[in-house]
């Protein structure tokens, strides 16, 4: 009888312990991965500059397009698609004028980085975001860092879609 008892014992412990360390995939319920990136990476300001980027129309911004170390190596070799760790940051900033530069030049031609408008980023995961291309994507603030609305975040993956041939990266690396 006691052994019956501590077998079942054994076995339920057993099975306690597969159910925890097992990982549940394909849950949508609080558990599941975000799907956007929800935090700014740490030390992206460290990052090596890939391109420079110029919007006009309504944004009238300047940018700073930033890889991590897996990002700046996918791109000099030419890699695609891009390897899951990689991770793209655009640092987006409305563009003025500078009458200083302007001048020196003797006409107006100049234009510098003004106030910060936001900070985008690219994250490259194919499981963790497969429903987006294999890319997370993040949208924050410049003034406080929080993220985006959702609203925001969703029109991402729409418009990098179109993009398929370039593994949905719009900037060129600028050696």
């Amino acid at each position: 009888m006691n052994r019956i008892i501590l077998s079942l014992i054994a076995v339920a412990a057993l099975v306690c312990a597969v159910a925890v360390v097992v990982p549940t995939r394909g849950r949508a319920d609080s558990v599941a991965a975000p799907v956007f990136v929800t935090q700014i990476p740490h030390g992206y300001r460290d990052w090596r500059l890939i391109s420079v980027a110029h919007e006009e129309g309504n944004l009238h911004s300047i940018g700073a397009v930033l890889g991590n170390s897996v990002a700046i190596k996918a791109y000099r070799a030419g890699k695609l698609p891009f390897p899951d760790g990689t991770v793209i940051a655009a640092l987006h900033y409305r563009h003025v004028p500078s009458e200083e530069n302007d001048k020196v030049f003797g006409q107006a031609q100049s234009f510098v980085a003004g106030p910060p408008t936001n900070i985008q980023f690219m994250v490259k995961n194919s499981r963790k975001y497969a429903a987006t291309g294999g890319w997370g994507f993040g949208h924050f603030n410049a003034s406080d860092g929080k993220p985006g609305s959702e609203e925001v975040m969703k029109t991402c993956y729409p418009c990098h879609a179109q993009a398929r041939n370039t593994d949905l990266v719009f900037t060129r690396y600028a050696p």
